[in-house]
C-alpha cells in the first residue's frame, strides 16, 4: 500500500500556547477552520479523546471520527481517522507548534494518507483534498489567532426560546424538513435541499428581506434527532464573515423548549457601504440580531404551530 506524507506550515504573530490552545479547543474548530462545520466530543480523557467532525472537501460535506492525543508540553497534537471516508482508505497526522520569539511561532502541519484500492484518481482526489483545506486551515487559522487579542464586539452570540404544548419530534421535524419550508415560511422564497447522507444536509434558499429584497445563503446542516440541528452558513450576507447556529428541543412532562442560536462575526468593512457612513458596529450588531430574529422567531412560531396542532 501507498502511503503519501505531506507537509504545510504557516508562521503567525502570536505565541506559541496561544496557538496550541486554539488548536485543542475543538468547540472552535467551526469559527477557526473554513471546511469545519461540526465537532463534538465522543470520548475525552487524560491527554486522550475522541472526536466526530462534519467538514466539507472538494465541495462535498463528510463526516468522520479521530482519535487525538494532546501534549501540551511540547505543543503538539496528533491525529488518526478511525474509519475514513471513502476515497480515503487511512488518514492521520500530526500539529506541531514551534515558538519563534515571545510573540511569534510557526505552525506546521503534517499528514499521512492511502487511498482506497491505492487507487491514483482516489490518491489525486485525497492530494487535492489536503492541500487545499490544509492551506485553508493554516490561513484561517493565522487570521483567527492574530485576530484573537483584537476587539471582541464584533463577535458575537444570540438565543431565541419558544415554548411548545407540543413534543419535541414533532418541532424537530418541521425544522429538519427544510426542503418544504417554501410552502410552510412566507419569509423563504425558495430551496434547494438534499440529504445525501442521513443526518448530513446542504440547504440552499433564497429569503426575502422586510425591504423586499432577496437573500441567498447556504448552509450545511449536522442532525441530531429528534433534540439538536447545527449549521454553519457557507454563502454569507455581506455584513458577516461567519455565521454558526445550532437549533434545539428540549422535552419535558409540560411540553418543550424549542431555541435557535446563532454565533455571528460581523464584517466591519462593509458596515458604512450596508447601513450608512455613520453607522457603527453597536448598529450593525442591532441589525443582524434583529434579522436573524425576526427569521428565527417566524421559523419557530411555525414550528409551534405545527407540533400543537399534531397533538
Amino acid at each position: 500500500m501507498t502511503t503519501r506524507s505531506v507537509e504545510h506550515e504557516i508562521t503567525v504573530e502570536a505565541p506559541a500556547a496561544a496557538v496550541y490552545r486554539l488548536i485543542a479547543e475543538v468547540e472552535n474548530w467551526p469559527r477557526i477552520f473554513p471546511p469545519t462545520i461540526y465537532v463534538e466530543h465522543l470520548e475525552r480523557g487524560e491527554g486522550e479523546e475522541r472526536i466526530r467532525i462534519w467538514a466539507t472537501a472538494n465541495g462535498k460535506a463528510k463526516n468522520w471520527t479521530s482519535r487525538r492525543t494532546l501534549d501540551a508540553d511540547n505543543l503538539r497534537i496528533t491525529f488518526r481517522q478511525e474509519v475514513s471516508t471513502p476515497p480515503v482508505a487511512a488518514m492521520g497526522g500530526t500539529w506541531i507548534i514551534e515558538p519563534l520569539s515571545g510573540d511569534s511561532s510557526r505552525i506546521r502541519l503534517l499528514h499521512d494518507y492511502r487511498a482506497v484500492d491505492d487507487d491514483p484518481q482516489g490518491l489525486k482526489w485525497i492530494d487535492e483534498a489536503v492541500d487545499r483545506n490544509s492551506r485553508s486551515e493554516l490561513a484561517a487559522l493565522k487570521t483567527n489567532v492574530e485576530l484573537a487579542h483584537a476587539s471582541e464586539e464584533i463577535t458575537f452570540s444570540f438565543e431565541d426560546t419558544v415554548w411548545i404544548d407540543g413534543s419535541a419530534k414533532d418541532a424537530y421535524d418541521f425544522v429538519n424538513e427544510a426542503g418544504l419550508w417554501v410552502e410552510r415560511l412566507s419569509h423563504v422564497a425558495s430551496v434547494r435541499f438534499s440529504e445525501d447522507t442521513p443526518g448530513l444536509q446542504s440547504l440552499e434558499m433564497d429569503t426575502l428581506a422586510k425591504d423586499g429584497s432577496t437573500h441567498t445563503t447556504k448552509s450545511y446542516r449536522v442532525t441530531f434527532p429528534h433534540h439538536r440541528i447545527a449549521y454553519k452558513q457557507v454563502t454569507l450576507p455581506a455584513l458577516m464573515t461567519l455565521h454558526t447556529g445550532y437549533w434545539t428541543f428540549t422535552e419535558n412532562e409540560s411540553g418543550t423548549a424549542a431555541s435557535s442560536q446563532h454565533t455571528v462575526v460581523l464584517n466591519t468593512e462593509n458596515i458604512a457601504g450596508i447601513l450608512g457612513p455613520e453607522a457603527t458596529v453597536a448598529d450593525a450588531r442591532e441589525f443582524i440580531r434583529g434579522a436573524l430574529s425576526t427569521n428565527s422567531r417566524a421559523t419557530l412560531g411555525h414550528a409551534k404551530d405545527y407540533a400543537e396542532n399534531k397533538r
